[in-house]
């Protein structure tokens, strides 16, 4: 079931993320660290009912930030679509054990119902220039890469931004 995430179910939510940075950084890609993603930045995406999580048997196992606020950093990019009427995705994981089974497939399928059902003409999101496997994942869904953005807390390295048209 994906679902609205609690203030609650933070501490579960980091543990998780922490699990996802480890698994990460055990494969050489050095996307989110000890300070990205932070208890604020859940606290916040879950004030702004933002911040969804899965869960299978009533435990939390991912979780996807939905959101209609563009970042400052995506400004550069060349969308191909007018900025306005846009969904953007932020911070979508699986805790490791859960991952390769179809979950993030799961949400990105909620996430593009829900942008097509409130009337968003598109889906931007970023992901990280060394994750090659995220790169694909997205490609294969029919995202589009433009350009990059950078996030100096998290990388040296870019980030690919990303759109799918509807």
């Amino acid at each position: 079931m994906i679902r609205r995430a609690k203030l609650p179910e933070i501490d579960d939510i980091l543990e998780i993320t922490k699990a996802c940075t480890s698994f990460m950084i055990e494969k050489g890609i050095y996307q989110w660290n000890e300070h990205y993603p932070s208890r604020i930045v859940f606290e916040s995406d879950i004030q702004r009912e933002e911040l969804y999580v899965k869960t299978v048997d009533n435990s939390i196992i991912g979780g996807i930030v939905i959101s209609s606020f563009m970042d400052e950093e995506y400004a550069i990019i060349e969308w191909l679509t007018q900025t306005g009427k846009n969904m953007y995705i932020h911070r979508l994981f699986v805790h490791p054990d859960f991952q390769g089974q179809g979950h993030a497939q799961s949400m990105m399928d909620f996430a593009e119902a829900y942008a097509r059902k409130n009337g968003f003409v598109s889906v931007r999101l970023d992901t990280f220039s060394q994750n090659k496997r995220n790169q694909g994942f997205y490609e294969t869904r029919g995202y589009k890469k433009l350009g990059n953005v950078h996030f100096p807390k998290q990388s040296k390295h870019p980030f690919h931004c990303y759109e799918l048209v509807f």
